[in-house]
């Protein structure tokens, strides 16, 4: 299709087109007819008729209701008919893969001027590469997604196997090896958790939640007690199918009865008479990606105590989706287990011996829920700032009132002190073996996760109080502020809720009191 010449007018040239049939008007510097448009405007008519908009520059009121990727629709840019001689448009549209230069919309390590002890240059490139994937592959498809409920789209799961960012996803280890990182940009022996890190942070800079744990949430919670439990046959056959984002894993330990306490587990497995098979009764619920997941981590009540089984999906086994206040593309599900067999050499670890299996994983899980909120805590300071910025209230722009400066003082500070402690503790699990990161640092993964879900449910409720009305609003100006505020909810749930995870911490301090220590 040819490029449509545009035209080069005046100010004076465009005051004229100021009436219904003959309407023009100027955003950034960019001339637009509106002529036959005006009837079809969501806000009606009169919005374009008004004398500070109709023939005049109406960049300020185009901004005040709408985001910049509007102008991009195709639909939009056709009404482009020329630009102001002599200006130069200011608002650009984002690069892919770019960071931005809104100051704290990035992590410290990432902004100009600023260093880091904790990553080099290899980071570096591999951040880069990383963004720009998730900018052009990702991004599209979770809109997508998000918006039409269904599960991520395999082409997407695909390209990040290729890629090997499934397998990163686990964390550096044995499943590396032999693997091409990222094109080549990280070797296996290299990868460490800080690399991880900036996986889990781009995932989330996406923004949209129900996507993010749809994209193979499960994997990265069901497949380690495989990887680090199941016997040498049992992985040789799952992991490379997980891994290659054919068949999904899940993990199936919450109860409707239960939730996720394993000792009040119902879901029961008792041996054939033979000791060949399991035989597992029972139902899960709020199991993320169990819809589609093939094979299902599954906590079971058996004679010896808590035992965590494998179950390949097959007859008996039933999955129905849960409404949740996010996107369906979760895969968040119910599952029945109607005397499912299951081969005892599927079982995770020694019999009875589930607590530890499940524990063993607990930390990297909680870890990554971390690396996760922090970064979508930063998108919405992002988002207060651009907004507080463009936003006129009583004549002057909104960061000019002193309540507001006050909430995002609250929200940086915040995104700053959560962002920091978890690089602290991620060069501790850099540098400590993985008995050593369950013994140490537990507690302080527990608070931080703690802190972490608290202060961005504060920061959730303050965004909504600059955003207004909007920041309710499921499209336009606060989409991103409304997105949040109903699902960061979940951040506090999953993987523990907050009291327990804090008083994990405390009981650990306590545990580890000198008994010499007095005031």
């Amino acid at each position: 299709m040819a490029t449509k010449e545009l035209k080069t007018l005046t100010r004076d040239e465009v005051e004229k087109h100021n009436k219904e049939g003959d309407l023009w008007l100027v955003i950034d510097g960019k001339v637009y007819d509106v002529s036959r448009f005006m009837n079809m405007h969501p806000g009606g008519a009169s919005v374009l008729l008004d004398s500070e908009v109709a023939g005049q520059d109406a960049t300020e009121a185009f901004y005040s209701l709408h985001r910049h990727e509007v102008l991009l629709r195709p639909q939009y840019q056709r009404l482009q008919i020329g630009v102001i001689e002599g200006e130069q448009s200011v608002i650009t549209s984002r690069v892919p893969g770019e960071l931005s230069k809104v100051p704290y919309a990035e992590p410290t390590w990432l902004s100009a001027g600023y260093h880091s002890p904790y990553y080099n240059d290899n980071h570096r490139r591999f951040q880069k590469a990383v963004r720009r994937f998730f900018d052009d592959v990702v991004l599209p498809d979770a809109i997508a997604r998000e918006a039409d409920g269904k599960r991520p789209s395999q082409s997407v799961i695909d390209e990040m196997a290729k890629l090997g960012l499934i397998h990163m996803r686990m964390g550096p280890g044995k499943h590396l090896k032999g693997q091409t990182l990222m094109g080549g940009i990280v070797k296996p022996e290299e990868f460490n958790y800080f690399h991880e890190l900036i996986i889990t942070q781009e995932f989330a800079r996406v923004g949209q939640r129900g996507y993010g744990d749809g994209l193979l949430a499960g994997t990265v919670i069901g497949l380690p007690p495989v990887l680090n439990f199941g016997t040498p046959e049992l992985q040789a056959k799952v992991v490379p199918e997980v891994l290659s984002g054919k068949k999904p894993i899940c993990l199936a330990i919450s109860e409707a009865f239960a939730g996720s306490d394993v000792q009040g587990l119902r879901t029961t497995a008792t041996k054939t008479e033979d000791g060949k098979f399991w035989i597992i009764n029972g139902t899960k619920k709020w199991i993320t990606n169990g819809t589609f997941s093939h094979y299902f981590t599954v906590g079971c009540k058996t004679e010896d105590g808590f035992t965590v089984i494998l179950v390949e999906r097959g007859e008996g086994v039933e999955t129905k989706s849960i409404k949740t206040s996010y996107s369906p593309t979760a895969g968040t599900a119910f599952i029945a287990f109607d005397n499912v067999r299951v081969p005892v050499e599927n079982t995770l670890g020694p019999e009875g011996g589930g607590v530890f299996v499940m524990l063993s994983n607990f930390n990297h899980e909680r870890w990554v829920m971390i690396c996760s909120s922090a970064r979508s805590h930063r998108l919405v300071v992002e988002e207060c700032l651009k907004w507080t910025n463009q936003r006129k209230a009583f004549g002057k722009p909104l960061h000019s009132q002193a309540v507001i400066r006050s909430k995002l003082a609250a929200m940086i500070a915040r995104a700053e002190s959560v962002q920091n402690w978890l690089e602290n503790i991620t060069y501790q699990m850099n540098n400590m073996s993985y008995k050593q990161q369950a013994s140490k640092l537990a507690g302080l993964i527990g608070l931080l996760k703690m802190y972490a879900t608290r202060t961005a449910q504060l920061t959730a409720t303050d965004a909504v109080q600059i955003f207004g009305g909007r920041g309710v609003t499921q499209s336009g100006m606060g989409s991103a502020i409304e997105h949040y505020h109903r699902t960061v909810p979940f951040d506090a749930i999953l993987g523990g809720a907050e009291d327990v995870l804090g008083d994990l911490g405390v009981r650990q301090a306590i545990a580890q009191m000198p008994k010499d220590a007095r005031l």
